[in-house]
């Protein structure tokens, strides 16, 4: 049996686009690997932040094609993809647009389908759904840019509702942006006013998080219809939040896997991480962040994100190679659980 085509789909067009690149790169050097050398071949396509697909020879961002390529149109050899492994972050990546594509192109592709990941991306609707399915978390309010827009009276409304539910400190975020892109954390009204701005310019959805002191903690986890939790790890950092550039800078964050809290905690930390998955019907790949509030030992699922990052800085790799399962380990059962959970349809 010859070698798989798996299609590297990177690039995009969301906010994320630079990220996407630099995970794609490192998804590659492990597809190189000794180990899966003689399994898969990698065939790179990147998305053009204008949307046109091209055929690639490396893992990097070539300059903007100058050709007249429709946008529907498709580089001839995504007809020979065997299964499809999306590394795109952000809107139209990893919040069901491109999933449902790919169901169209009827192709298995690593990662959740179209529900857990349109669920998944919206943060209004992950804070419903874990309601829902009785996850504990912060209190939240979700507003939309009509209601700040409409008239300043309104505008006003809503800035004491925030500050009557929720107090200061509190987080606004783009309902719709991952990698910490548009967040703020307000102490005052003017904070806030400022906050919701930034939000708004970037999202029609809002939400504004009510702040707590904790320690942040993540979970991986790994499968479809048998998911395993991965060992649980902790984020540090000295600025005011876990932004973009705190995210993405290297020495601005550290991570200690695992982290140094009470088994309890850690196995409660698991078995929420495994029942927002189940739950969501995720499959392949998903990483659950948590609050741990050590004062009254208090645990609170904050988000999810079905489609983490794979930079050299990630959490997601790190904490299955703290695991027992190396990148490139990793990125071979994530195929493999792609060609599983394909064979499982019915067409």
């Amino acid at each position: 049996m010859g070698r798989l085509r798996v299609g590297l789909l990177f690039g995009g067009r969301s906010r994320e686009h630079e990220v996407s690149v630099v995970s794609a790169a490192a998804i590659a050097q492990a597809f190189a690997d000794p180990l899966n050398g003689d399994r898969y071949e990698v065939v790179p396509i990147y998305i053009q932040k204008d949307g046109r697909w091209r055929c690639t020879e490396t893992v990097s961002a070539p300059a903007p094609s100058l050709d007249n390529q429709s946008l529907w149109s498709f580089p001839a050899v995504a007809e020979t993809i065997d299964v499809w492994f999306p590394i795109l972050h952000g809107p139209n990546g990893e919040d069901g647009t491109i999933q449902g594509l790919l169901e169209m192109m009827q192709r298995p592709y690593v990662g959740s389908g179209v529900a857990a990941s349109a669920i998944g991306m919206d943060k209004i609707l992950m804070k419903t759904f874990f309601g829902a399915v009785g996850l504990p978390q912060v209190q939240y309010v979700a507003i939309s840019r009509s209601e700040l827009w409409s008239d300043p009276c309104r505008y006003r409304q809503v800035c004491d509702r925030i500050e009557t539910e929720l107090g200061y400190p509190c987080f606004v975020k783009p309902a719709n942006l991952g990698s910490s892109v548009g967040i703020s954390k307000a102490k005052n009204r003017q904070q806030l006013t400022t906050a919701l701005e930034t939000a708004a310019e970037l999202d029609r959805r809002i939400i504004v998080e009510a702040g707590v002191v904790a320690r942040e903690l993540e979970c991986a986890v790994l499968g479809n219809d048998a998911p395993q939790a991965s060992v649980v790890g902790e984020i540090t950092y000295s600025s005011e939040f876990y932004d973009y550039e705190t995210k993405y800078t290297d020495g601005r964050a550290d991570l200690k896997i695992p982290a140094d809290i009470p088994a309890t905690v850690s196995n409660t930390i698991q078995d929420m991480a495994l029942k927002a998955f189940t739950a969501l019907d995720g499959a392949g790949l998903a990483r659950f962040d948590f609050f741990y509030l050590p004062d009254n030992g208090q645990i609170l699922i904050n988000e999810v994100n079905t489609l983490p990052g794979f930079t050299a800085l990630s959490m997601y790799p790190q904490l299955w190679a703290a695991s027992g399962l190396s990148f490139p380990e990793l990125v071979h059962r994530l195929v493999q659980l792609a060609l599983e959970r394909h064979r499982g349809i019915a067409w």
